[in-house]
């Protein structure tokens, strides 16, 4: 397991479209998914123990986000070779089991995970309501370990963006296990 941190926040940057299938057999995209006061797109998986560790507080800070009006969507791109924990039906299973309020898509192709720049999971991107860049950072300070009384970064930080439109100058970047990117030769097979 490589643990990497993504850079943190570019602010303005506009958030990529994407057109990806659901665990729930719908579609989803970027204006499907965002809400009137922002969008949290989120880079997870199934099989990484920094996502499985803040689960159940990406839960509840979805679930509450979106009383302001901001939406959530997670993408899962890597490829499942790897790990076949991360595959198409153990993502539907992980749904089940854990009651996601927000769309689990899969990234078959790899594409929007290139798009966004994505580098880890966990990797969040906090967008307003002009999906603009405002908060791409880490979910607290406890990273994998819950500890009590510590800030609740991305929440704080999306409460702001959706009360005012801009994120908080100082963020910090979350940190995971890479991305599994596909090799060349598998790569090749989407892209003709």
């Amino acid at each position: 397991m490589v643990s990497l941190q993504p850079p943190v926040c570019d602010f303005g940057w506009k958030a990529r479209q994407f057109d990806l299938p659901g665990v729930d057999d719908k579609r989803h995209t970027l204006e499907s998914a965002r809400g009137r006061n922002g969008l949290l797109v989120m880079f997870i998986c199934n099989h990484c123990p920094y996502v499985k560790a803040i689960r159940d507080r990406i839960i509840r800070d979805t679930r509450e986000l979106m009383e302001y009006g901001v939406n959530s969507i997670a993408i899962m791109s890597n490829g499942p070779a790897e790990y076949a924990e991360d595959s198409f039906e153990n993502m539907k299973l992980v749904v089940r089991q854990y009651d996601y309020p927000f769309p689990y898509v899969w990234d078959e192709t790899q594409q929007a995970a290139r798009d966004y720049g994505a580098v880890c999971t966990p990797d969040f991107f906090g967008f307003n309501a002009n999906l603009e860049l405002q908060y791409r950072g880490r979910l607290d300070a406890s990273r994998k370990e819950a500890v009590a009384g510590v800030p609740r970064d991305l929440f704080n930080a999306m409460v702001q963006v959706a009360q005012t439109g801009q994120g908080p100058r100082e963020q910090f970047a979350s940190m995971g296990c890479s991305i599994k990117w596909k090799n060349e030769a598998q790569a090749g097979k989407w892209r003709q």
